[in-house]
Order: structure tokens, then C-alpha cells, then sequence
């Protein structure tokens, strides 16, 4: 899965908890919570497809389909709550979601710090 689709969706995520302060401040604040809640529900359903294409004629690993559906499922469940106004389930969910999507996009960045490119000596420190 690429890092830009999960990106999309961290940021998709964020946005969403932006707009639902909104909502909760503005009354004016429901149609930009529901244009993020669509969001984020068109970028998981995206992130399920583009999982697939890598999977089957792709040759990638079918592990990423199973965190696709699974976030999709999350997404569902999110937008269930939220349209029923069960918001002591809906927020916490909402945190986990943001948490999660927010994992599964430092899994794929690269490594930071002192990495050596194959093949290259390592650099000699000064005493």
C-alpha cells in the first residue's frame, strides 16, 4: 500500500477530528464533518481496492487487504455511531482510528536516523 493513499487517509482522519470540534462549537459545522466523515470513508474503500490490484496481479502480500478491510470495517462502524449521535462511543473510536492510521503510516516511511546504504563503508567518526 502506498504512502501516499495512507497519508490521505491520516490526513482524511485528522481533518474529520478538526471538523467534528467544529461541529461542536458552530452549528454551521455539520456539512464539513459529514464532507470529512465522506472522506474518510472513500479513501478506505480506495485503500481496499488499491490493496487488492496489489495483491492479486501485483504479487504484493494479502496481509494488506485484511488491514484494509479491517479500517473499513472501523470507518463503517464510526459512521453507524455517529448518524445513531452515540458520541460516547463514536469520539474514542474516532481517537482510535486517527491512532491507528497514523501507525500503519510510520510503518511504511523509512527509517530515520544512522542507516547505511548497502554497499557504502561507514563514515569514520573524528576522536
Amino acid at each position: 500500500m502506498g504512502t501516499f493513499l495512507r497519508g490521505l487517509q491520516t490526513l482524511a482522519v485528522f481533518l474529520s477530528a478538526v471538523t467534528a470540534g467544529l461541529l461542536l462549537t458552530y452549528k454551521a459545522g455539520h456539512p464539513l464533518h459529514s464532507a470529512a466523515a465522506y472522506t474518510v470513508f472513500g479513501v478506505a474503500v480506495v485503500q481496499v481496492i488499491a490493496a487488492l490490484l496489489a495483491w492479486k496481479p501485483g504479487g504484493g502480500s494479502p496481509r494488506e487487504i485484511w488491514f484494509a478491510l479491517g479500517f473499513l470495517a472501523l470507518v463503517l462502524a464510526q459512521v453507524f455511531l455517529g448518524i445513531a449521535h452515540v458520541k460516547a462511543v463514536h469520539v474514542p473510536l474516532g481517537v482510535l482510528l486517527f491512532g491507528v492510521s497514523l501507525s500503519r503510516l510510520s510503518a511504511c516511511l523509512p527509517p530515520r536516523g544512522r542507516s547505511r546504504r548497502p554497499g557504502r563503508p561507514a563514515s569514520r567518526v573524528a576522536a
